[in-house]
């Protein structure tokens, strides 16, 4: 017998039953209700990531808010209680960046001349441009969280939570200032973290450069090969592998089809890692003698351009020097040494006594005086440049290709770390910064992250967890302006003063003051932002006046001192901050693992020698049709105001 054919309900209007059903919950306040109906019920802690509100809410924040909410109304069915604070980002580049665009403030230069408080009061306007358009989306997606009350991070309780949380790694020996290599962007004028480099890699083709080192006593030269070219006028230094075999090849004829500028003469000698000849050498050759890196060592070089580096009293400049992490992976197994532009070169560098001085300023310019057809050019425009330099040094007239020094070209396709707001290529650049030492932890981190419950669990023991065991001294300083700035006060002899709340600011400030140090007046409601707090002059121990260091924080450190600054921690709020530290739930997209969920896990088990969160659900990114990370930066973002 067939079954009868049910009839039609009628037409369904789903956004009809939406809106109704909104409106209905909004007119019985049902979200307030759900807290007040479970107010005896255990407490389930949520932590909301603080969305930037000087930019419009995304299709990534629709998927996360919805997962989100989808655990927390599940709580609040189990009977829990569950508060969910609302939260604000409003400090950091993102902000600079979008007042300088609108402003035509796009260099440090324009902003100062502009003046810094105009341009931080601009700022401070700035990061409520789109809190309504954030708002509507909140309520539209019936996304339940208090927007009333909510933590913001440039209020000056926040900003002095986060300056005591400061304070407690400089008195626990966590914060030093160093001067080392760092990813730097030339276009905003300021250093990067590790955790904020990890999230602007790009795949890029870019040309590498097989070069020759002319001994000074021998016609032999040695063959290295950088990805970097821009690097080259600022070379001291060549590393070779102690232990790794290197050969000395003579070549006998010249290659057939040669593809690109470079080359070498018929009998011309080129010292390398035996491994790897077959791999570079497009000529024939004939191995003469094998021998270890080590007989290489203390070996003499001319400069590629004498004229940019100062030897300065230097008895190792340009010479050939043992380095144990050389390999023969790729390349020729001879590393070129600059010492400004790389973590190993600097580190090898200072280990070896090779001068220290930079070719680029941090325009990312070369400076006056590398080579005529270099100074005054960005470095990423000059690869060619400097190919067709290398390429007439040494030849007949100076125009012998085959004699030059130059061996081979070849376009490498590789991922290279870009701007996380700007997308402008990074440089690796010597630097003073403030370091909070965070491998001084990683055991604590390692052990705390095995107690999170991570959803999917491969993030955390994977992702998350390799992260941690990789872990990098976190460059916690900014050059910039609109920022929580770093407390930190030191005199010309390098004695350091870190203050941790406006109590003791205005305690040091008193006591300059009664030294004779002209101070401004330092109220109780103090602005805690640049330029207010630079105007302070502190006294040191030994009677000298000492300067704040005029450096702000990087952002992602405010947010990782959510759990706590947001209830103003340890100054208000103390039962309150008990009852919800570490947080039971935090949620956002896996690319977090690099930021917020480190930040946070960084900052509590530093300050706190806790886990800051018990249960992260890790979100996997939205793509676009192309399978790419939708982004601002890329125009292939979804408005969710289209579906």
């Amino acid at each position: 017998m067939a079954m009868a054919r049910p009839k039609a309900a009628g037409e369904l209007d789903a956004v009809a039953l939406e809106t109704a059903l909104l409106e209905a919950w909004k007119s019985e306040n049902a979200f307030q209700q759900s807290i007040e109906t479970n107010r005896n019920g255990a407490p389930f802690i949520f932590l909301e990531g603080p969305p930037t509100a000087n930019g419009k809410p995304g299709i990534h924040h629709v998927v996360a808010r919805a997962y989100k909410d989808l655990v927390c109304r599940w709580k609040t069915m189990e009977g829990f209680r569950v508060e969910r604070k609302g939260g604000w980002d409003t400090h950091g580049l993102p902000v600079e960046i979008e007042v300088g665009k609108r402003m035509n403030l796009m260099s440090k230069e324009a902003i100062e001349a502009f003046g810094m408080e105009n341009f931080n009061q601009a700022c401070r306007e700035s990061v409520w441009t789109y809190e309504t358009a954030w708002r509507e989306m909140t309520e539209r997606m019936a996304y339940w969280v208090d927007l009333d009350n909510p933590y913001v991070t440039l209020e000056n309780n926040y900003v002095e939570s986060c300056w005591w949380a400061m304070k407690q790694m400089f008195d626990k020996g966590l914060l030093y200032r160093g001067y080392k290599v760092l990813p730097y962007c030339p276009q905003t004028g300021t250093s990067y973290s590790s955790h904020e480099v990890a999230q602007g890699y790009k795949e890029v083709e870019e040309p590498s450069v097989y070069v020759k080192f002319k001994l000074i006593d021998d016609s032999a030269s040695i063959l290295a090969w950088t990805t970097t070219p821009w690097t080259l006028p600022g070379n001291v230094g060549l590393a070779v592998g102690p232990e790794v075999i290197y050969v000395r090849a003579r070549i006998t004829e010249q290659a057939e089809n040669w593809v690109g500028q470079g080359g070498a003469a018929v009998g011309e000698e080129i010292i390398l890692a035996k491994d790897l000849m077959k791999d570079v050498l497009r000529h024939n050759v004939e191995i003469i003698e094998e021998f270890p890196g080590s007989s290489l060592v203390g070996r003499a070089y001319e400069s590629l351009f004498p004229d940019a580096v100062p030897r300065g009293d230097s008895d190792t400049a340009w010479t050939v020097l043992e380095a144990d992490w050389v390999t023969t992976t790729d390349g020729t197994g001879v590393v070129h040494t600059a010492v400004m532009y790389g973590e190993d070169d600097y580190n090898l560098g200072m280990a070896a006594g090779l001068p220290a001085h930079h070719t680029v300023g941090m325009d990312g310019a070369f400076l006056t005086g590398t080579h005529p057809k270099l100074d005054g050019r960005y470095v990423k425009e000059c690869d060619q440049t400097i190919i067709e330099l290398l390429c007439a040094s040494g030849g007949s007239n100076g125009k012998g290709p085959e004699s030059g020094l130059l061996y081979r070209e070849k376009a490498y396709l590789h991922d290279y770390p870009h701007c996380w707001r700007t997308d402008h290529p990074l440089l690796y650049y010597a630097m003073d910064s403030w370091f909070v030492r965070m491998t001084a932890v990683k055991e604590r981190l390692l052990e705390f992250n095995s107690e999170v419950e991570w959803a999917p669990d491969w993030v955390g023991e994977g992702r998350f967890g390799e992260w941690l065991r990789n872990v990098k001294d976190w460059a916690i300083s900014r050059e910039r302006y609109w920022g929580t700035p770093l407390p930190v006060w030191c005199d010309d002899e390098g004695n350091m003063k870190c203050i941790g709340s406006i109590a003791e600011l205005q305690q040091e400030v008193a006591k300059a003051v009664a030294a004779g140090i002209e101070n401004p007046e330092c109220p109780d409601d103090v602005d805690l932002h640049r330029p207010i707090v630079d105007g302070f002059t502190l006294l040191s121990d030994d009677g000298k006046p000492m300067h704040r260091e005029p450096f702000v924080m990087d952002c992602w450190f405010d947010s990782g001192c959510a759990p706590f600054a947001q209830w103003h921690h340890p100054f208000d709020g103390g039962e309150t901050f008990d009852a919800s530290f570490p947080v039971d739930y935090i949620c956002e997209g896996v690319d977090q693992t690099r930021g917020w969920f480190y930040t946070l896990l960084a900052v509590s088990t530093t300050v706190f020698d806790k886990p800051a969160y018990k249960r992260c659900l890790s979100l996997g990114l939205i793509l676009d049709a192309e399978g790419k990370k939708m982004s601002k930066s890329r125009g292939n973002i979804v408005d969710p105001w289209d579906h």
